[in-house]
């Protein structure tokens, strides 16, 4: 595999507990960031696209 870059979740926090990395690319690839050792889950990138949908549609508006 080549060199894939990370980065933190947006609705990941500050507090450093519970954040996740996302690797988008030909297939999109996200980490917990305390347990990289474990691996990762891959997504197609029109799966996670629409999951991130749903996510933001489910969230309250201020």
């Amino acid at each position: 595999m080549s060199h894939r870059t990370w980065h933190k979740g947006s609705y990941s926090g500050s507090g450093g507990a519970e954040r996740v990395e996302v690797s988008e690319g030909e297939t999109v690839l996200v980490r917990d960031t305390q347990n990289r050792e474990l691996g990762h889950l891959s997504f197609p990138p029109a799966a996670w696209q629409a999951f991130l949908g749903e996510v933001k549609a489910e969230q309250p508006r201020p």
